[in-house]
């Protein structure tokens, strides 16, 4: 039977899915059928009771199930027999159970259909058409499990000239504009060019967080018709979408000049990363009048209205170019910490340019325990944070750390109903392992 969500009558409030005092395993009123976790143990996540399945991959897909997992759902991976590949993040397979399976085989296939019918959402991060080829399309998986909605996180689509063709984050922003906007100006009056910033933009915010919303919405969804979907979630797609914001910039007047000119591309001296005397960068971003007042007031700087500092010339572009060097030049006479030590935890929107290892320590995240180990590893907590009116929010608890492919096969297949020959012959012909 799917583990589809059934909405109820009333929804309880969060405390009602917390533990008993006596540490007994409590039942939420609503949902029955779901053991709750001990206080010990605490707060499962608001996706509790949700079963997701998801095929191995590389990059957005792996991401999306991370944060599934980290919001409580039981995420269950479909590895590959005898490896997860070059490019497999250890870290992003946290909070999973692993089945390792041959799906070009009659048993492989078998499972994973087993596995699609007892779940509530589908990723596979395939190109358009291995699935089905596979026999494990939306077609095969929902006639088994009508209430399911069954993810595709592809680069370019399931559809289009570019859907049967590889691509990676840095070609799916290139195409989809994105990554246009991601410049440094260059001072000698060459053509801006773009600045690669990661998989950020493409693959975790065009691609994994918007399959994520997508898959909670249809979810949503499901519950109210019990009817399932097919999300169709290409990066591409997404970071299109993203653009939106770089758009109504643009009809706000704050966009549209020449690459690396604008307020908020390093254009303005006012929202920009400075050298300090010791090498190390601040980030200093007073965009509001008030702010760069506050800012000017921080430093003791009495400006002359000659100066092109000045707050009546802020936003005079024939100006930025003059006061980006002179502000260049006041950030290198002391260190990024001695500024840092006089302009944060002000209104100045001033903040030191930190690596990871530093924002770990930094009293900020160490106040709001941002930081918590798993597996050994010091990882960020999931985000976002939830709690009951009147109290203080805090993180789902940290998830299990990271298993070997296949470690979870014989378990999973078990609680699907498999018998002890029949998980046996799986494993002699090869269609299970682990």
């Amino acid at each position: 039977m799917p583990s589809g969500v059934v909405v109820p009558a009333e929804v309880p409030a969060r405390s009602a899915r917390k533990a008993s005092a006596s540490g007994e395993k409590a039942r939420c009123p609503a949902y029955p059928e779901l053991v709750e976790f001990t206080q010990d143990e605490g707060y499962a996540g608001p996706l509790a009771g949700v079963r997701v399945v998801e095929f191995a991959g590389i990059g957005p897909g792996p991401f999306a199930g991370l944060v599934l997992a980290d919001l409580g759902a039981e995420v269950i991976g479909v590895d590959r027999p005898g490896g997860t590949g070059p490019f497999d993040v250890p870290v992003l397979r946290r909070g999973r159970r692993s089945i390792a399976l041959d799906l070009k085989s009659d048993l492989g296939r078998e499972a994973a259909l087993d596995l699609a019918a007892s779940a509530d959402l589908l990723i596979e991060p395939y190109r358009p058409g291995v699935m089905e080829r596979l026999g494990l399309g939306p077609d095969e998986c929902l006639a088994r499990n009508p209430r399911l909605t069954y993810g595709r996180m592809t680069g370019w689509g399931q559809h289009g000239p570019m859907a049967p063709y590889a691509g990676h984050d840095l070609t799916y922003t290139a195409l989809s504009g994105l990554l246009s906007t991601v410049v440094r100006d260059a001072r000698d009056g060459s053509s801006p060019r773009p600045v690669l910033p990661g998989p950020y933009l493409g693959d975790v915010a065009g691609g994994a967080l918007l399959l994520v919303i997508g898959l909670l919405a249809a979810l949503h969804e499901a519950t109210q018709t019990g009817h399932g979907q097919v999300i169709d979630a290409a990066i591409a797609d997404g970071a299109s979408y993203l653009s939106t914001f770089t758009h109504a910039l643009d009809r706000a007047g704050l966009w549209g000049q020449r690459p690396g000119n604008n307020v908020l591309d390093t254009g303005a001296p006012f929202y920009e990363v400075y050298e300090c005397a010791d090498g190390r960068h601040l980030a200093v971003g007073p965009l509001e009048p008030h702010f760069y007042a506050e800012l000017l007031r921080l430093l003791d700087l009495d400006l002359p209205e000659t100066d092109p500092r000045h707050p009546r010339h802020q936003f005079d572009q024939s100006r930025w170019p003059e006061a980006k060097l002179l502000w260049e030049k006041l950030f290198k006479t002391r260190t990024r910490d001695e500024w840092s030590a006089l302009l944060e935890q002000t209104d100045a929107c001033v903040a030191p340019v930190l690596g990871f290892d530093e924002a770990r320590h930094h009293p900020h995240f160490v106040a709001r325990t941002a930081y918590r180990s798993v597996g050994g590893e010091e990882l960020p907590v999931p985000a976002p944070r939830f709690g009951d009116a009147g109290e203080q929010p805090r993180p789902v608890d940290p998830v299990s750390a990271p298993v070997a492919p296949g470690t979870d096969s014989d378990a999973i297949l078990t609680e699907l109903g498999w018998s002890i020959a029949k998980i046996a012959a799986a494993r002699e012909q090869r269609a299970v392992s682990g």
